[in-house]
C-alpha cells in the first residue's frame, strides 16, 4: 500500500465529532509521523485534546502520536510524559531510534526523582567545628572579606551569562550541600509533570529492570540503582542473579560473584560521595553473607574503608577456626592487606580485638562460678542467655580487657599459634623486613651517578651538598647501603648547619625498615646528657638523628617513638626539637596520641619561628586522619594569633593532615580557610581540600581548584590549587594531561610550575606519553623553578622505565645530567635535577611512587609523603618525606607457613621490555683525551727537510756514504695532517679495534638506537622464569602466571607479598636464603682451602664494609661546625676581660 504524500486531510479528521473518524486519523498518523510531523505540528494541540478527554476511548493511541510529534520537535521531555500516557502502546521491545530515546529519558528522570529524595544520613548535618571564622551570610570570614573576596577580585555580578564562573555550580563557597546525584537535570519536567508521571514511570522502569533480569544483563540494574540510590532494586538484583546461578549449574559462572566484585569497583572508583559509599559498601557486606562462597578478600576491603576494626578482628578469628592449611593462607593474606591499607590505630584495635589466651586466675574464677551456678537452673539459663548476646554481638569489646576478646577455654596450639603470626603481621614487622630483604639483594644503584654529581657541583655550597644527600638518600632508599658515605667522607665533612642536618636524616631513608639495627645504628647521633666541660656534639647532627629515626621506623609505632619522645621533651635546642618533632610525625603518623599532642602543642605556644612550622606539620601526622575537632580549634585559633608566618603554614599543613580522606565532612573547615583574608591560611585551605577529596576524582573538588588556580590574588595559592589536581586525579591520570594543558601555556610561571607538579603527582611511574609532551617544552622554561619543577616530574613519570617501556627515557636521564654539568644553568634547576636523578632510580632501580596500594585503596603514607615533599619549596629538610611515598615493586611468596620458598614463576614477555635500565658507562679515556691539532702541511715539509739535513750531516761527520731511500709519496705534502693520523700511522690495527670495542660498549651500555633496541628485542625469546622475591613492576603483572604445579596463590597476584598454597605439603620445600637477616653468631670450621678462604675473607669484608658504610660517617657530622653556636670559642670575650697592655706595662 502506497503511503501518504499529505497529511492534510487526515489532520482535517481530528476535529470531526465522530470518535471512529478521529481514531482512524490518529492510526494513519502514527503510521507516517516520521515523514508528515512537519503537517502535524500546528495541530498537536488537537491531539493533546483527545489524550486529555475522559470520554475519548482511544487516549492512549492520542498520547503516544503526540509524544512522537514532541520527539521530532526535539522536546524530549514533553514527549516522554506523552509516551508514559500512552501505557501499552510504547512497546519497550520495538528497536528504533524513538524507543531509545525515550527509555533513556526515562532512566535519567527516575534517577533524578530518586536521587533528590532525602535519606537519612543526608539529614543529618556534619560536627559543627567552632572554626574562629566569623561568617557573614555569603560565608566569608570578616566584613571586608565578603565584600571583595581574595579568590574573586571583580564582582560576580559582572560576568557574561554564559560565563562559567557565572553557573551556580561554581560559587566562591564549597557547598557541602551539593552533591553529585541531587543537581536537577537541565529541561527536567515540571512538578505538576512529575507528580502525574511517578506511576507510569516506575512501570517502565519495572519493565526495562525485568527485561535485563530475563537477559541477564544485571549490569545495566546495578548501574542504575547505584546512580538512582535504590538500594532495594540493588539487593533485587544480586539475590536474582544467585538464583539464576543456582538454576544453571551447569554452566560454572559465578555471576553474583562478579556483580559483587562489579559493585564494590563502582563504590570504590566511580561513587564520589562518602555517605553513599558507605551506605553501598554495608549492603555488600550483607549481601556477601548470601553468598555460598564469599570472596573473604572483598569483605576485608569493605571492612577497611567502613573502619569497622571489630568486623575484622572477627573475619580474622573465624577463618582461624575453621582451620585447614587454606583457610590460614587466606587469614596471613588478609592480614598483610590489613597492614597495607590500614591506619596504626585501626592496626592496633584489630590485634587487641583477636582472641587470647585466659589467665589462669581467670579460669579459675570461671570454673568456680559454674560450680556455684549448678545450685540454680534457672540462674544458669539465665547466664547462658547473656553468654549467647556476647558472641552473637562481637562488636562490643571488653573495655576492661582493653577490647581483646577474652575465651573461657584455651586456644589450640595451632590457633595460638596462627593468632601470634598474624599479631606480628599486623604490626607491620614481617612485612618491612620482608621488603627490606628484598631492596637488599636487588639493590641496582648506579654509584657512577653519585660520583658525578659530587664532582659536578661545589660541595662547600650548602644547596648542591643537600642537593647530592638528598639524591643519594633516594637512590638508595631502604637498601642499607650507606657507602658513598663512607667513600666519600672528605665531601661529607663540608656539611654544615642544616646540611648537616639534612645528611644525617638521609641515613634515616637509607635504612628505613631496619627495624633490628636502627637505633644502634643512630646511637652515636643521638642527643646526649649535658656534661660540665664534655663536648655533645653537633646539635643538627642530633636533631638529624631524631629525624632519621623517625623515618626508620615510619607509621609503625614501636619503641622507637617513645625514645624520640623522650628526647624531644628533653630537649633544650630548638635544633634538636625541630627534628624531633619531625620524628615523631612520621613515626607516630595516625595513632591520634593525645599526650604525643599535647607536647606538640606545648612547644607550638612557644612561638618559635623555626619549630612552629614542623610542630604544625607533626600535630597534623599524629591526627591524621581523625577530623579531631578539638585539634582543629586549637590550631585555627593560634593561626590567628601568631605573626609568624612558617608557623601559620605549618598549622595550615597540619589542618589538612588531620582532614586526610574525610570528603564532605572537611567542606566546612575548607570554606572557613579558603575565604580568609591571609593567603597563608587560603593555602593551607587548599591543601585541605586536596587531601581531604584525594583520589576521589570529585568534580567538584574540581571545579574549586580550577577556578582558585585562575582567580586567587596569591601566586602560593593559584600554584597549590594546580598542583592539588594530581591529588585528586591521581586515579585517573590520563584526563590531567587534558585538563592542565593550557595551565601549562600560562604566563604566570608559578601556574606553570603547579602544572609540571601535577603531571608528576598524578602520573607517576606510569610513563605517560601525553605529560611527558607537555613537560618537555617546559624544560626550557625562562624561570629557573618552572624547569625545576619539570626535572622533578619528568623524574617520577619516568620512574623504572626502560627504553623497550618508554623510548624517550635515555633522552631524559641525558638531559638530567647535562643540566648537573651546565656552568651557566640555575642553581635551583641544578638542584631539581640532582634529586631527580635520585628520584628515577629510586630504592636502587626497585621502587616506584604510588599514591595507592596495590589492592587499589589510598596509600595513606605514600599521600602524606607527597603532600609534605611538596613543600621542599619552602624547607629542604622536608624532602626526605617524599621517602614515604616510595613503594617497592617486589613480588615475595609465602607458604602458610610465613617462610619464603624457592620456586618461579613465568612472564609471558621478553626480557628485555621489563629490564633493569642500564647502567651509566664510566669513560675513563675522558680525562686523557685531548683535542685534535692540525699540522699544516709547509710546517710538516719544514720538519721533513731539517731532519733529513741533520742525518746528512751526521753521516757526513762519520763519513758514512748516504743509503739510498725509497721515494715518498707526492700526495702527502698536500694534505694537512692531525695528530690523529699520525696516531693511525703508527697503530692503525690497534686503533680499529679500539674503535670497534669502544662502539660495542656503547651499544652495551645503552647506547643503542631505537632501531637496534627493536631487532634486538624481535631476537629475543618470549617468556622467561622470575625467582621468588624478584623485582615485578605493575604493568608486568598481566603477564605472569604460576606453571609450577606445587604452588598456587590464595588471589590473582596484585604485587608485594602473596600467600600460595602447597599442593604438596608432605615433600620437602627448598626455602630462598635470605641474605639480610643477621644469624647468631656460631663457631665456624677453619677454612680447608685457598677457595674458602678466600670467600670467608671476601664475607667478612663485606659485612665490615655494611657496617662502616654508617657508622664511619659519625665523626664528620658529630663534629662541631667552627661557627656553629655550640663552638668551644664562645668563651673567648670573657678572656679578653683579664688580658691588658697596660698591667704587661706596670
Amino acid at each position: 500500500m502506497v503511503g501518504l504524500t499529505s497529511a492534510l486531510g487526515v489532520v482535517g479528521l481530528l476535529s470531526e465529532p465522530d470518535p471512529e473518524l478521529q481514531i482512524f486519523a490518529l492510526r494513519k498518523l502514527n503510521e507516517e509521523i516520521d515523514t508528515l510531523w512537519t503537517e502535524v505540528v500546528g495541530s498537536v494541540g488537537e491531539v493533546e485534546a483527545l489524550y486529555e478527554d475522559p470520554q475519548f476511548p482511544e487516549r492512549e493511541l492520542a498520547a503516544l502520536v503526540a509524544s512522537k510529534i514532541y520527539y521530532n520537535l526535539q522536546e524530549y521531555n514533553e514527549s516522554m510524559v506523552f509516551a508514559l500516557g500512552a501505557g501499552k502502546l510504547f512497546d519497550l521491545n520495538h528497536e528504533g531510534e524513538y524507543e531509545d530515546t525515550i527509555i533513556s529519558k526515562c532512566v535519567d528522570t527516575y534517577i533524578a526523582f530518586h536521587s533528590a529524595a532525602p535519606t537519612p544520613e543526608s539529614n543529618q548535618h556534619p560536627t559543627q567545628i567552632n572554626t574562629a571564622f566569623p561568617s557573614t551570610a555569603n560565608g566569608a570570614s570578616s566584613t571586608s572579606a565578603s565584600l571583595s573576596s581574595p579568590t574573586m577580585p571583580f564582582s560576580q555580578a559582572t560576568l557574561p551569562s554564559k560565563s562559567l564562573l557565572s553557573r551556580q555550580d561554581s560559587t566562591t563557597t564549597f557547598d557541602p550541600s551539593l552533591q553529585g546525584g541531587n543537581a536537577p537535570v537541565p529541561g527536567a519536567p515540571s512538578i505538576e509533570q512529575q507528580r502525574g508521571i511517578q506511576g507510569p514511570l516506575q512501570r517502565i522502569i519495572d519493565q526495562l529492570f525485568e527485561q535485563c533480569f530475563r537477559e541477564k544483563r544485571y549490569r545495566q540494574v546495578v548501574g542504575i540503582a547505584v546512580e538512582a540510590r535504590r538500594f532495594d532494586v540493588l539487593k533485587r538484583a544480586i539475590l536474582r542473579a544467585n538464583e539464576d546461578e543456582k538454576e544453571s549449574k551447569s554452566s560454572g559462572v559465578a555471576q553474583a560473584e562478579e556483580l559483587l566484585e562489579y559493585l564494590l569497583g563502582i563504590c570504590m572508583d566511580v561513587v564520589q560521595e562518602r555517605s553513599l559509599r558507605q551506605e553501598l559498601l554495608r549492603l555488600i557486606l550483607e549481601l556477601l553473607r548470601d553468598v555460598p562462597s564469599p570472596d573473604v578478600f572483598s569483605i576485608a576491603k569493605c571492612i577497611v574503608y567502613l573502619d569497622e576494626h571489630s568486623m575484622a578482628s572477627k573475619l580474622l578469628a573465624d577463618l582461624v577456626e575453621t582451620g585447614g592449611p587454606r583457610n590460614l593462607a587466606k587469614v596471613y593474606q588478609i592480614a598483610f592487606d590489613l597492614f597495607d591499607n590500614s591506619s596504626q590505630e585501626f592496626l592496633k584495635k584489630v590485634r587487641e580485638g583477636l582472641p587470647r589466651d585466659p589467665e589462669p586466675s581467670t579460669v579459675e574464677a570461671v570454673a568456680d562460678s559454674d560450680k556455684m551456678e549448678e545450685d540454680s537452673a534457672e540462674n544458669a539459663q539465665e547466664s547462658d542467655k547473656l553468654l549467647s548476646e556476647s558472641t552473637a554481638e562481637p562488636t562490643a569489646p571488653d573495655p576492661v580487657n582493653d577490647g581483646s576478646s577474652e575465651r573461657r577455654e584455651p586456644l589450640s596450639p595451632e590457633a595460638k599459634k596462627a593468632f601470634e603470626s598474624i599479631r606480628e603481621i599486623l604490626s607491620g614487622t614481617k612485612s618491612i623486613q620482608l621488603n627490606v630483604e628484598f631492596l637488599f639483594r636487588n639493590n641496582h644503584a648506579d654509584v657512577a651517578i653519585l660520583n658525578k654529581l659530587k664532582d659536578s657541583l661545589e660541595a662547600r655550597n650548602s644547596i648542591f651538598h643537600t642537593a647530592v644527600t638528598l639524591s643519594c638518600g633516594f637512590m638508595n632508599a631502604g637498601t642499607m647501603n650507606a657507602n658513598f658515605f663512607r667513600d666519600n667522607l672528605d665531601w661529607l665533612g663540608k656539611a654544615v648547619n642544616w646540611s648537616k642536618f639534612t645528611a644525617t636524616a638521609a641515613l634515616g631513608v637509607i635504612h628505613r625498615g631496619d627495624l633490628g639495627n636502627g637505633q644502634t645504628l643512630l646511637k652515636p647521633y643521638l642527643p646526649k646528657d649535658t656534661v660540665e666541660g664534655a663536648n655533645t656534639g653537633s646539635v643538627y647532627s642530633q636533631g638529624g638523628s631524631l629525624y632519621a629515626m623517625g623515618l626508620i621506623y615510619a607509621n609503625h609505632e614501636t619503641f622507637a617513638l617513645n625514645l624520640i619522645r623522650e628526647h624531644f621533651k628533653k630537649a633544650t635546642e630548638e635544633v634538636v626539637q625541630h627534628g624531633g618533632a619531625l620524628g615523631l610525625g612520621v613515626a607516630g603518623m595516625a595513632t591520634g596520641d593525645e599526650g604525643i599532642y599535647e607536647d606538640l602543642k606545648g612547644v607550638l605556644y612557644t612561638d618559635s619561628a623555626l619549630n612552629g612550622e614542623v610542630v604544625g606539620i607533626a600535630m597534623g601526622l599524629i591526627m591524621l586522619g581523625t577530623g579531631n575537632a578539638r585539634a582543629l580549634e586549637d590550631m585555627i585559633t593560634y593561626a590567628h594569633e601568631t605573626q609568624h608566618e612558617k608557623i601559620v603554614r605549618g598549622l595550615g599543613l597540619g589542618m589538612a593532615l588531620i582532614m586526610y580522606g574525610r570528603q564532605e565532612g572537611a567542606d566546612l573547615c575548607v570554606n572557613g580557610l579558603l575565604e580568609d583574608p591571609d593567603p597563608i591560611l587560603r593555602y593551607g585551605g587548599i591543601q585541605t581540600l586536596a587531601l581531604a577529596y584525594c583520589g576521589t576524582g570529585s568534580n567538584k573538588a574540581v571545579r574549586k581548584l580550577l577556578h582558585v588556580a585562575v582567580s586567587d590574588v596569591s601566586d602560593d595559592v593559584r600554584r597549590y590549587a594546580v598542583m592539588s589536581l594530581g591529588f585528586i586525579l591521581f586515579r585517573k591520570p590520563k584526563s590531567v594531561p587534558r585538563m592542565v594543558e593550557l595551565l601549562s601555556e600560562s604566563y604566570n610561571p608559578h601556574v606553570r610550575y603547579g602544572a609540571a607538579m601535577a603531571l608528576g603527582i598524578s602520573c607517576a611511574g606510569t610513563g605517560l606519553d601525553e605529560a611527558i609532551d607537555l613537560l618537555e617544552p617546559m624544560i626550557k622554561d625562562p624561570t629557573d623553578f618552572v624547569r625545576q619543577g619539570a626535572l622533578i616530574a619528568l623524574s617520577m613519570i619516568m620512574i623504572q622505565q626502560n627504553e623497550a617501556m618508554n623510548p624517550k627515557v635515555g633522552t631524559i636521564r641525558k638531559t638530567l645530567q647535562k643540566a648537573i654539568g651546565d656552568r651557566h644553568e640555575d642553581a635551583m634547576t641544578k638542584f631539581g635535577s640532582a634529586i631527580s636523578l635520585g628520584i628515577i632510580d629510586a630504592g636502587g632501580r626497585n621502587c616506584t611512587i604510588s599514591l595507592q596500594t596495590q589492592t587499589g585503596n589510598l596509600n595513606m603514607a605514600g599521600i602524606v609523603g607527597m603532600a609534605v615533599f611538596t613543600q621542599y619549596w619552602y624547607w629542604f629538610p622536608l624532602t626526605h618525606f617524599l621517602s614515604l611515598s616510595l613503594t617497592p615493586t617486589s613480588f615475595i611468596a609465602l607458604n602458610q607457613d610465613l617462610v619464603v620458598p624457592n620456586f618461579k614463576c613465568y612472564s609471558a614477555t621478553r626480557p628485555s621490555l621489563f629490564d633493569y635500565p642500564p647502567e651509566q658507562e664510566t669513560k675513563t679515556e675522558d680525562a686523557v683525551e685531548k683535542v685534535k691539532t692540525a699540522i699544516l702541511s709547509t710546517t710538516a715539509q719544514a720538519k721533513r727537510r731539517a731532519q733529513k739535513k741533520e742525518k746528512q750531516q751526521r753521516r757526513e761527520s762519520m763519513d758514512i756514504d748516504q743509503t739510498p731511500t725509497a721515494p715518498k709519496s707526492t700526495d702527502t705534502g698536500d694534505k694537512m695532517e692531525t695528530d690523529e693520523q699520525a696516531i693511525k700511522v703508527e697503530g692503525d690495527k690497534d686503533g680499529e679495534k679500539s674503535n670497534a670495542e669502544k662502539k660495542d660498549g656503547e651499544e652495551a651500555k645503552g647506547g643503542e638506537k631505537p632501531e637496534g633496541l627493536k631487532k634486538k628485542m624481535e631476537k629475543e625469546k618470549v617468556g622467561y622464569t622470575l625467582d621468588n622475591m624478584t623485582r615485578l613492576l605493575p604493568a608486568q603483572l598481566k603477564f605472569i602466571s604460576f606453571p609450577d604445579a606445587r604452588w598456587k596463590p590464595v588471589k590473582p597476584p596484585t604485587g608485594g607479598v602473596i600467600l600460595v598454597n602447597d599442593t604438596m605439603p608432605n615433600e620437602p620445600v627448598q626455602l630462598l636464603e635470605m641474605k639480610r637477616v643477621k644469624k647468631p653468631a656460631q663457631p665456624a670450621a677453619a677454612p680447608q682451602t685457598m677457595q674458602d678462604q678466600g670467600a670467608a675473607a671476601l664475607a667478612q669484608g663485606e659485612a665490615s664494609r655494611e657496617a662502616t658504610g654508617a657508622t664511619e660517617a659519625v665523626g664528620v657530622l658529630t663534629a662541631i661546625d667552627e661557627d656553629s653556636e655550640g663552638a668551644t670559642d664562645a668563651e673567648l670575650p670573657r678572656e679578653f676581660e683579664y688580658h691588658s697592655d697596660e698591667e704587661h706595662d706596670d
